[in-house]
This record gives structure tokens, sequence and C-alpha cells, in this order.
């Protein structure tokens, strides 16, 4: 039940937002997690600032998951999270930043797992 948040600088083309979602879909796998269940959000044209000036370039990755989200797979996500970003929209992996967080409570359907 993972969900991944995109917010991007860019304004991007609904191409290019498929392109993140399939690859993203693919990536999710570094993380024992399935496409089936994946939910993902892409926010463009998002204003971010770094050191304290707007970036034109960048991204802030959320990737939230259902159990335990171990550092060694976080580590293989963030290489691909950061690859997809530079492959389909030019965004440096140094504007992206990525987070992640694993729950014990995730509600789907109707009830919680």
């Amino acid at each position: 039940m993972p969900f991944i948040d995109c917010k991007i600088t860019k304004k991007l083309t609904d191409e290019q937002k498929e392109d993140i979602k399939t690859r993203l879909g693919k990536a999710i796998s570094n993380m024992h997690k399935t496409e089936s269940y994946l939910m993902v959000g892409i926010c463009d044209g998002y204003d971010l600032y770094f050191a304290g000036k707007k970036l034109e370039s960048g991204a802030f990755v959320d990737i939230r998951a259902f159990g335990a989200v171990s550092p060694a797979d976080c580590n293989k996500m963030t290489a691909s999270v950061c690859t997809i970003l530079s492959d389909v929209a030019s965004i440096q992996p140094a504007s992206t930043y990525v987070t992640y967080e694993g729950y014990s409570n995730w509600g789907w359907n109707g009830s919680n797992f």
C-alpha cells in the first residue's frame, strides 16, 4: 500500500507525468511492494526553495508505505527516483529530496489493515 507524492517545480506534459508514474510503478519493487496497490500523486509547477533561493528545477518526493521500510530498500528507491526525475524531467539529484515513512495503520476500501 505505498503512496508516492511528487512535488515538482517544472510544468510537465501529460506524457511526462505518465512516464514518471509508470517508471515509479516499476521502481516500487525496490521496496518489496507492487504497482497493483501503488498510488502516485504528481503536483507540477510547485514552488520549492532551497538554501534560500527558488528552485527552477527541483523535486520533493514523499514515499509512504504500509509496514516497516528498510534503509537499504530506501537507498535503492532514492537512486531510482533520482534517475527517473533526471531522465524524464531533467531534474538533477542534487535538487531532489526523498523522504520515507512506514505506517502500522493504513486504511483502504472501507477498513484498515
